[in-house]
Protein backbone atom coordinates (compact mmCIF):
# COMPACT_ATOMS: atom_id res chain seq x y z
CA UNK A 1 0.00 0.00 0.00
CA UNK A 2 1.15 3.34 -0.72
CA UNK A 3 2.41 5.81 2.50
CA UNK A 4 0.74 8.97 2.61
CA UNK A 5 3.27 11.75 2.21
CA UNK A 6 3.61 12.85 5.57
CA UNK A 7 3.86 9.33 6.70
CA UNK A 8 6.73 8.71 4.71
CA UNK A 9 8.24 11.59 5.66
CA UNK A 10 8.30 10.80 9.79
CA UNK A 11 8.42 6.62 9.45
CA UNK A 12 12.03 6.57 10.21
CA UNK A 13 12.05 9.29 13.00
CA UNK A 14 8.56 8.44 14.46
CA UNK A 15 8.54 4.83 14.26
CA UNK A 16 11.78 4.36 16.32
CA UNK A 17 11.69 7.08 18.40
CA UNK A 18 7.78 6.40 19.87
CA UNK A 19 5.44 3.57 19.94
CA UNK A 20 2.49 4.17 17.17
CA UNK A 21 0.17 4.07 20.19
CA UNK A 22 1.88 6.97 21.98
CA UNK A 23 1.73 9.05 18.64
CA UNK A 24 -1.69 8.41 18.62
CA UNK A 25 -2.50 9.87 21.66
CA UNK A 26 -0.12 12.71 21.14
CA UNK A 27 -2.23 14.03 17.79
CA UNK A 28 -5.17 12.50 19.67
CA UNK A 29 -4.66 15.61 22.31
CA UNK A 30 -2.57 17.89 20.24
CA UNK A 31 -2.55 21.01 21.48
CA UNK A 32 -2.35 20.17 25.18
CA UNK A 33 -0.16 22.70 25.96
CA UNK A 34 0.29 26.61 24.34
CA UNK A 35 1.90 26.41 20.83
CA UNK A 36 4.21 29.18 19.45
CA UNK A 37 4.32 30.60 15.99
CA UNK A 38 7.59 32.22 15.57
CA UNK A 39 7.60 34.82 12.90
CA UNK A 40 11.20 36.54 11.17
CA UNK A 41 9.63 40.07 10.96
CA UNK A 42 9.09 42.58 13.63
CA UNK A 43 5.54 43.08 15.05
CA UNK A 44 3.46 45.13 12.01
CA UNK A 45 5.00 43.28 9.20
CA UNK A 46 2.52 41.97 6.90
CA UNK A 47 3.93 38.15 7.95
CA UNK A 48 3.47 39.08 11.55
CA UNK A 49 -0.22 40.46 10.80
CA UNK A 50 -1.08 37.28 9.13
CA UNK A 51 0.47 35.23 11.92
CA UNK A 52 -1.27 36.41 14.72
CA UNK A 53 -4.53 36.13 12.73
CA UNK A 54 -4.41 32.62 12.47
CA UNK A 55 -2.92 32.35 15.83
CA UNK A 56 -6.18 33.30 17.21
CA UNK A 57 -8.38 31.62 14.62
CA UNK A 58 -6.58 28.45 15.64
CA UNK A 59 -6.45 29.01 19.65
CA UNK A 60 -10.42 29.59 19.40
CA UNK A 61 -10.90 26.19 17.18
CA UNK A 62 -8.17 24.24 19.26
CA UNK A 63 -9.15 25.61 22.65
CA UNK A 64 -5.54 26.20 23.61
CA UNK A 65 -3.30 28.93 22.95
CA UNK A 66 -1.14 30.13 19.87
CA UNK A 67 0.64 32.51 20.50
CA UNK A 68 2.81 34.98 18.08
CA UNK A 69 6.72 35.25 19.16
CA UNK A 70 8.51 37.76 16.81
CA UNK A 71 12.16 36.72 16.38
CA UNK A 72 13.41 38.87 13.41
CA UNK A 73 17.04 39.27 12.30
CA UNK A 74 19.14 37.91 9.70
CA UNK A 75 16.35 38.21 6.57
CA UNK A 76 14.01 35.63 8.75
CA UNK A 77 16.69 33.08 9.07
CA UNK A 78 17.42 33.30 12.59
CA UNK A 79 13.17 32.59 13.34
CA UNK A 80 13.28 29.72 10.36
CA UNK A 81 16.80 28.24 12.21
CA UNK A 82 14.94 28.19 15.82
CA UNK A 83 12.19 26.46 14.31
CA UNK A 84 14.41 23.95 12.86
CA UNK A 85 16.09 23.17 15.98
CA UNK A 86 13.27 22.82 18.09
CA UNK A 87 11.53 19.59 19.23
CA UNK A 88 9.88 18.21 16.26
CA UNK A 89 6.28 17.84 18.53
CA UNK A 90 4.04 20.55 16.95
CA UNK A 91 4.80 22.94 19.47
CA UNK A 92 6.97 25.07 17.35
CA UNK A 93 6.07 26.64 14.61
CA UNK A 94 7.00 29.03 12.00
CA UNK A 95 4.84 31.94 10.11
CA UNK A 96 6.61 30.91 6.39
CA UNK A 97 6.58 32.98 4.03
CA UNK A 98 7.65 33.64 0.01
CA UNK A 99 11.46 34.52 1.98
CA UNK A 100 11.84 31.36 3.02
CA UNK A 101 11.82 30.00 -0.67
CA UNK A 102 14.19 33.02 -1.25
CA UNK A 103 16.72 32.72 1.47
CA UNK A 104 17.59 28.64 0.06
CA UNK A 105 19.18 30.34 -2.86
CA UNK A 106 20.43 33.33 -1.15
CA UNK A 107 21.84 32.49 2.21
CA UNK A 108 22.95 28.84 0.65
CA UNK A 109 27.04 30.17 1.71
CA UNK A 110 25.97 31.83 4.62
CA UNK A 111 23.70 29.65 6.02
CA UNK A 112 25.07 26.30 4.90
CA UNK A 113 23.40 24.61 8.57
CA UNK A 114 19.80 25.82 7.43
CA UNK A 115 18.45 24.60 3.95
CA UNK A 116 14.11 25.52 3.69
CA UNK A 117 13.26 22.47 1.98
CA UNK A 118 15.67 19.88 3.67
CA UNK A 119 14.90 20.81 7.51
CA UNK A 120 11.44 22.53 7.66
CA UNK A 121 8.00 19.99 6.94
CA UNK A 122 5.51 22.84 5.13
CA UNK A 123 2.31 22.52 6.78
CA UNK A 124 -0.19 24.17 5.25
CA UNK A 125 -0.48 27.55 2.71
CA UNK A 126 -2.70 30.45 4.25
CA UNK A 127 -3.35 33.16 2.19
CA UNK A 128 -1.95 34.83 -0.83
CA UNK A 129 -2.07 38.89 -1.12
CA UNK A 130 -0.73 40.34 -4.08
CA UNK A 131 2.59 42.80 -4.24
CA UNK A 132 1.43 46.45 -5.20
CA UNK A 133 3.78 49.10 -7.59
CA UNK A 134 3.09 52.64 -5.58
CA UNK A 135 4.92 55.53 -6.81
CA UNK A 136 5.58 59.34 -5.14
CA UNK A 137 2.85 61.43 -5.85
CA UNK A 138 5.21 63.77 -7.71
CA UNK A 139 6.35 60.79 -10.34
CA UNK A 140 4.75 62.03 -13.70
CA UNK A 141 4.03 58.31 -14.77
CA UNK A 142 0.27 57.98 -13.73
CA UNK A 143 -0.52 54.61 -15.51
CA UNK A 144 1.54 51.12 -16.18
CA UNK A 145 2.18 52.24 -19.58
CA UNK A 146 3.28 55.13 -18.81
CA UNK A 147 5.43 54.26 -15.86
CA UNK A 148 7.29 51.16 -18.31
CA UNK A 149 8.03 54.21 -20.25
CA UNK A 150 9.36 56.51 -17.84
CA UNK A 151 11.80 53.80 -16.08
CA UNK A 152 12.83 52.51 -19.55
CA UNK A 153 13.81 56.46 -20.79
CA UNK A 154 15.45 56.97 -17.39
CA UNK A 155 17.57 54.13 -16.36
CA UNK A 156 19.35 54.22 -13.18
CA UNK A 157 17.61 57.20 -12.21
CA UNK A 158 14.82 55.74 -10.59
CA UNK A 159 14.88 54.41 -6.73
CA UNK A 160 12.96 51.73 -4.81
CA UNK A 161 12.71 51.01 -1.23
CA UNK A 162 12.89 47.49 0.03
CA UNK A 163 13.12 45.82 3.56
CA UNK A 164 16.68 44.10 2.27
CA UNK A 165 18.34 41.67 -0.16
CA UNK A 166 16.16 38.68 -0.38
CA UNK A 167 13.09 40.78 0.88
CA UNK A 168 9.84 40.80 -1.01
CA UNK A 169 9.63 43.86 -2.45
CA UNK A 170 13.55 43.36 -3.76
CA UNK A 171 12.84 40.09 -5.71
CA UNK A 172 9.10 41.64 -6.69
CA UNK A 173 11.44 44.82 -8.41
CA UNK A 174 14.33 43.08 -9.46
CA UNK A 175 12.09 40.14 -11.32
CA UNK A 176 10.06 43.22 -13.26
CA UNK A 177 13.08 44.38 -13.74
CA UNK A 178 14.67 41.45 -15.54
CA UNK A 179 11.58 40.74 -17.42
CA UNK A 180 10.79 44.45 -18.56
CA UNK A 181 14.50 45.48 -19.09
CA UNK A 182 13.98 48.68 -16.88
CA UNK A 183 17.14 49.63 -14.47
CA UNK A 184 15.57 50.64 -11.04
CA UNK A 185 18.04 51.04 -8.48
CA UNK A 186 17.39 48.97 -5.06
CA UNK A 187 17.97 51.05 -2.13
CA UNK A 188 17.33 48.58 0.84
CA UNK A 189 16.46 50.00 4.41
CA UNK A 190 16.42 48.29 7.82
CA UNK A 191 13.90 50.67 9.44
CA UNK A 192 10.62 51.90 8.00
CA UNK A 193 10.74 53.65 4.50
CA UNK A 194 7.61 55.11 3.81
CA UNK A 195 9.24 58.86 5.22
CA UNK A 196 11.24 58.54 2.47
CA UNK A 197 9.16 56.97 0.23
CA UNK A 198 6.69 60.07 0.98
CA UNK A 199 8.98 62.47 0.76
CA UNK A 200 9.96 61.87 -3.23
CA UNK A 201 13.95 60.59 -1.76
CA UNK A 202 12.91 56.70 -3.19
CA UNK A 203 10.63 56.80 -5.92
CA UNK A 204 8.43 54.04 -6.02
CA UNK A 205 8.13 50.58 -4.01
CA UNK A 206 6.46 46.92 -4.65
CA UNK A 207 4.94 46.47 -1.55
CA UNK A 208 2.38 44.15 0.05
CA UNK A 209 -0.97 45.17 -0.29
CA UNK A 210 -1.68 44.68 3.50
CA UNK A 211 1.37 46.67 4.39
CA UNK A 212 0.46 49.52 1.76
CA UNK A 213 -3.31 49.60 1.79
CA UNK A 214 -3.72 52.06 4.12
CA UNK A 215 -1.47 54.71 2.06
CA UNK A 216 -3.08 54.08 -0.72
CA UNK A 217 -6.41 54.60 0.73
CA UNK A 218 -5.48 57.79 1.84
CA UNK A 219 -3.97 59.26 -1.20
CA UNK A 220 0.03 59.22 -0.14
CA UNK A 221 0.82 57.30 -2.79
CA UNK A 222 -0.56 55.78 -6.12
CA UNK A 223 -0.93 52.66 -6.76
CA UNK A 224 -0.36 51.49 -10.90
CA UNK A 225 -0.53 48.20 -10.62
CA UNK A 226 -0.69 44.89 -8.76
CA UNK A 227 1.07 41.71 -8.94
CA UNK A 228 -1.61 39.13 -9.12
CA UNK A 229 -2.90 37.52 -12.42
CA UNK A 230 -6.62 39.20 -11.23
CA UNK A 231 -7.16 42.44 -9.65
CA UNK A 232 -7.19 42.85 -6.32
CA UNK A 233 -10.34 43.45 -4.86
CA UNK A 234 -9.15 45.46 -2.25
CA UNK A 235 -8.06 47.99 -4.70
CA UNK A 236 -10.63 48.38 -7.18
CA UNK A 237 -9.16 49.69 -10.59
CA UNK A 238 -5.59 48.89 -9.83
CA UNK A 239 -4.64 46.54 -13.19
CA UNK A 240 -2.61 43.85 -13.01
CA UNK A 241 1.19 44.03 -13.83
CA UNK A 242 0.74 40.97 -15.95
CA UNK A 243 -1.50 42.88 -18.21
CA UNK A 244 1.12 44.79 -19.51
CA UNK A 245 3.97 42.43 -18.36
CA UNK A 246 2.63 38.90 -19.74
CA UNK A 247 3.61 35.91 -17.22
CA UNK A 248 5.16 38.67 -14.67
CA UNK A 249 3.71 37.50 -11.37
CA UNK A 250 5.33 38.57 -7.58
CA UNK A 251 2.55 37.44 -5.00
CA UNK A 252 3.33 37.10 -1.50
CA UNK A 253 2.30 33.73 0.14
CA UNK A 254 2.03 32.97 3.90
CA UNK A 255 2.28 28.88 5.24
CA UNK A 256 2.69 27.36 8.77
CA UNK A 257 5.69 25.01 8.76
CA UNK A 258 7.05 22.88 11.48
CA UNK A 259 10.59 21.27 12.13
CA UNK A 260 11.21 18.36 9.45
CA UNK A 261 10.57 15.29 11.78
CA UNK A 262 7.02 16.11 13.30
CA UNK A 263 4.62 13.21 13.56
CA UNK A 264 2.21 12.88 10.55
CA UNK A 265 -0.60 12.74 12.95
CA UNK A 266 0.07 16.32 14.22
CA UNK A 267 0.90 17.47 10.84
CA UNK A 268 -2.50 16.06 9.03
CA UNK A 269 -4.03 17.37 11.85
CA UNK A 270 -2.57 21.12 11.87
CA UNK A 271 -3.12 21.08 7.90
CA UNK A 272 -6.85 20.31 8.38
CA UNK A 273 -7.47 22.86 10.92
CA UNK A 274 -5.89 25.19 9.06
CA UNK A 275 -7.39 24.70 6.31
CA UNK A 276 -10.73 24.74 7.96
CA UNK A 277 -10.17 28.23 9.04
CA UNK A 278 -9.60 29.38 6.19
CA UNK A 279 -12.53 27.87 4.64
CA UNK A 280 -14.44 29.45 7.60
CA UNK A 281 -17.58 32.21 5.99
CA UNK A 282 -16.68 34.00 8.83
CA UNK A 283 -12.99 34.80 7.56
CA UNK A 284 -13.77 35.70 4.73
CA UNK A 285 -13.92 39.72 5.39
CA UNK A 286 -10.72 39.67 7.87
CA UNK A 287 -9.04 38.20 4.80
CA UNK A 288 -10.83 40.91 2.59
CA UNK A 289 -9.46 43.62 4.76
CA UNK A 290 -5.69 42.66 4.42
CA UNK A 291 -6.58 42.57 0.96
CA UNK A 292 -5.72 38.71 1.00
CA UNK A 293 -7.24 35.29 -0.19
CA UNK A 294 -7.02 32.01 1.65
CA UNK A 295 -5.57 29.81 -0.25
CA UNK A 296 -5.51 26.05 0.95
CA UNK A 297 -3.24 23.69 -0.98
CA UNK A 298 -3.11 19.47 -0.39
CA UNK A 299 0.41 18.82 0.98
CA UNK A 300 1.40 17.08 -1.83
CA UNK A 301 0.76 20.55 -3.96
CA UNK A 302 2.35 22.58 -1.34
CA UNK A 303 5.38 20.49 -2.07
CA UNK A 304 5.22 21.12 -5.69
CA UNK A 305 4.74 24.94 -5.12
CA UNK A 306 7.38 25.87 -2.80
CA UNK A 307 10.00 23.40 -5.10
CA UNK A 308 8.79 25.52 -8.26
CA UNK A 309 8.88 29.04 -6.03
CA UNK A 310 12.72 28.57 -4.68
CA UNK A 311 13.44 27.59 -8.51
CA UNK A 312 11.85 31.19 -9.92
CA UNK A 313 13.58 33.51 -6.93
CA UNK A 314 17.12 31.58 -7.76
CA UNK A 315 16.88 32.54 -11.35
CA UNK A 316 16.11 36.25 -10.26
CA UNK A 317 18.73 36.17 -7.45
CA UNK A 318 21.23 34.99 -10.54
CA UNK A 319 20.14 37.70 -12.61
CA UNK A 320 20.55 40.34 -10.09
CA UNK A 321 23.30 39.64 -8.31
CA UNK A 322 21.84 39.61 -5.29
CA UNK A 323 23.86 38.78 -2.46
CA UNK A 324 22.90 38.42 1.41
CA UNK A 325 23.56 41.48 2.93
Amino acid sequence: MKLARRQFLNLAAGMAAVPATARLARADTYPSRPVRIVVGFPPGAATDIVGRLMAQSLSDKLHNQFFVENRPGAGSNLAADVVAHSTPDGYTLLAMTVTNAVNQTLYREKNPGLVFTRDLLPIARTITSANVLVVNLSLPAKTMPEFIAYAKANPGKLNYASYGYGTAPNMAAELFNMMVGTKLVHVPYHSNFMPDMLSGQVQLAFLPVPLIIGFIRSGKVRALGVSSAQPSGALPGVPPIAQFVPGYAADIWHGIAAPKGTPAAIADKLHNEINAVLNDPAMKPKFENLGAEPAPMTTTELDQFIAAEVDKWAKVIKFADIKAS
